[in-house]
């Protein structure tokens, strides 16, 4: 009787807590299609107006400026992140958990201080904010999205694999292809598919890194400042969510299988 009388209450509170999270992005998602450009309740009528009227040239530049700055700055992560992973998990030497955490540090930090570090150190430099002032920023993190996915996947990995393949005669090509690639692959593809929904909708690192250009999330923060074409915000942050939700949702499912390269190694014992 107990057990079941926790299992209701964790299901009910685990509902109450996707309906605290979920409530503001359906509202959201459903004022996005108000005819009224005055959010109030129950919405009187619907139409697609605003998602014409907020195609325009500046949501274009700012999403075109998004959609470049995540996508390189996941190439970027993607390989520093990969390379300091493999460091940390294969190889022993002095220090080793200290630059782990220096790793991982960045995400924790409010995305405040690091904004206002790394503009500090680009005005330092004598940089001038730019695109590839912005990348550098998201890199920051998105480096730490990849690295925390590749080091778990290692990690949970058997080392006899490797071992396996080098007495079997593979050189390290071979070696990388057919052993190490299809136990990583997965992990990557899940790693720069967060990287990506993260730097696509970061705001407080770009706000200190893009100087006077706009990505999306800035554009947003800009019209609600200005408390201007608020139909128009509803309609772009209906694009953001689907944008941002399809990634994390395929990086989800792309992570189930960790438990396969564990069975794996067990196998090669």
């Amino acid at each position: 009787m107990e057990r079941r009388a926790t299992r209701v209450a964790l299901t009910a509170w685990t509902v109450l807590v996707v309906l605290f999270l979920w409530i503001p992005l359906a509202l959201i998602l459903l004022y996005a299609f108000n005819k009224s450009n005055v959010e109030s309740w129950p919405i009187s009528s619907f139409t697609t107006h605003w998602f014409h009227a907020a195609w325009n040239s500046e949501v274009r530049s700012a999403l075109w400026l998004s959609v470049r700055v995540g996508l390189t700055a996941t190439g970027i992560a993607l390989v520093l992140g990969s390379m300091a992973a493999f460091g940390v998990a294969r190889f022993r030497f002095f220090g080793r958990e200290a630059i782990s955490f220096l790793l991982i540090l960045p995400i924790a930090l409010p995305g405040i201080v690091t904004g206002i570090a790394l503009n500090s150190a680009f005005l330092a430099g004598h940089i001038l904010l730019s695109t590839c002032t912005i990348i550098v920023g998201h890199a920051t993190f998105c480096v730490i999205v990849v690295y925390n996915n590749v080091l778990a996947r290692l990690r949970r990995s058997s080392p006899s694999l490797i071992e396996a393949s080098q007495d079997l005669g593979a050189d390290g090509w071979q070696t990388f292809r057919f052993v190490i690639w299809p136990v990583l692959s997965t992990a990557l593809v899940a790693g720069g598919l967060l990287a990506f929904a993260l730097s696509f909708d970061e705001v407080v690192v770009t706000y200190f890194t893009a100087g006077a250009q706009n990505t999306l999330p800035l554009l947003i923060f800009g019209y609600i400042r200005l408390g201007q074409q608020l139909p128009v915000v509803n309609v772009i942050a209906f694009a953001m969510i689907l944008v941002t939700a399809i990634p994390v949702l395929l990086a989800q499912r792309l992570v189930r299988d960790a438990g396969l390269v564990r069975g794996a190694g067990a196998a090669a014992h």
